[in-house]
């Protein structure tokens, strides 16, 4: 077990690619490719908007004539980026990513607000087929469900690699009457532009797309035209929620997600998904006088979390030797806490074992799944 409190930040920054400048020249060649090969039904990118900082959005003070509202659904297999677009859509950290599929169980609503439009985006769990333990069927379950009275979905694909998840996800699609945009994902990592068409045809051939768009989701590469076919497909409605408001998620939710991110960022592949995190206790803090020594205190936010896994193994391996894991665990956590909260947060960790919890329906229950 291992209890760390006030830990020190750490250098790590897992939104810094967020900002990161660079080339779109592939792209564009992928552009002028499809705009040749293709139909006029594909849409013609503008890559002069793609360049834009998402982080200079603001919430705007009024609604033009016109103004769109409505649920967006980013639906895919295990492991194409769905997370990774949505925080990027936004500007904002809010779904956890890492290498690993399946990173992502739970569907978690991202708002993105402007002059133009709010787009509720619904992150989804990849869907896959193989249902293994209960937990695999019941992420499988919140992602179909999310395709319930959405107004668009954003298919994900992955521009280099095609496998049999991605034409379940399409055959799930397929009976649904839903308008449907294709998003093809790392766009910008091939290197023969050419490979792309072969994918485009055989999506194309199966169903009947109202988009296509290649994008950079990690380099912020064509997201602009992405919110403008986006904005163009939604339905003219006053906005759901607040303009300044985020998400529909609590800051519990949150800070349980953000701590299971860097587990599995941390852990390798030594930790696989025999893990949740349950927050015990979430209190703020006023500022205030210690009565003790009369000294002011800054407002916080203290957080007790526990950290379930399967196997006692598993418990030594995320308390990592003499805590140095479960220490850096903290620290991380810590910081990208404060950065999404803009709070100070003191954060108390434990880990312990609650075995089969991840094929234990009343388990699950009780845990949010």
């Amino acid at each position: 077990m291992s209890n760390h409190t006030d830990l020190p930040s750490n250098h790590e920054d897992n939104t810094n690619h967020m900002t990161e400048n660079t080339d779109a020249s592939l792209i564009k060649d992928i552009d002028n490719t499809l705009k040749t090969q293709q139909d006029d039904s594909l849409v013609e990118l503008n890559h002069d908007d793609a360049i834009e900082d998402f982080f200079a959005q603001t919430a705007p003070t009024h609604f033009n004539d016109g103004f769109k509202t409505g649920y967006v659904a980013i639906v895919g297999r295990p492991n194409v980026g769905k997370s990774t677009l949505m925080n990027h859509l936004l500007g904002q950290k809010l779904s956890i990513t890492s290498r690993k599929p399946q990173t992502t169980r739970h569907r978690i609503h991202g708002i993105l607000s402007n002059n133009e439009m709010q787009a509720v985006f619904v992150d989804t769990p990849g869907i896959h087929r193989n249902e293994v333990r209960a937990i695999n069927e019941r992420m499988n379950k919140a992602a179909v469900s999310a395709l319930v009275d959405v107004d668009l979905v954003l298919f994900v694909v992955d521009s280099d690699q095609w496998r049999d998840d991605d034409l379940l996800v399409l055959q799930k699609l397929g009976d649904t009457n839903l308008t449907v945009v294709l998003v093809i994902n790392k766009a910008d990592t091939l290197k023969d532009k050419g490979t792309l068409l072969p994918l485009i045809e055989t999506f194309s051939d199966s169903f009947d797309f109202a988009d296509i768009v290649p994008v950079s989701a990690l380099k912020n590469q064509n997201l602009n035209r992405l919110q403008e076919v986006i904005a163009s497909h939604l339905p003219v409605a006053a906005p759901i929620y607040d303009t300044e408001q985020i998400t529909d998620r609590s800051e519990r939710f949150l800070a349980s997600e953000i701590i299971r991110e860097k587990i599995m960022r941390s852990s390798g592949d030594e930790v696989p998904y025999d893990l949740t995190v349950q927050i015990d206790g979430f209190k703020d803090e006023p500022a205030h006088t210690d009565p003790k020594t009369g000294r002011p205190r800054k407002a916080c936010t203290f957080i007790d979390a526990t950290i379930y896994v399967e196997r006692s193994g598993q418990k030594a391996i995320v308390i990592g030797d003499k805590g140095q894991r479960i220490k850096q665990v903290g620290m991380d956590a810590r910081k990208d806490m404060e950065l999404l909260f803009d709070k100070k947060i003191m954060l108390t960790l434990w880990v312990k074992v609650k075995r089969g919890w991840s094929d234990d329906e009343r388990a699950l229950t009780s845990l949010g799944y």
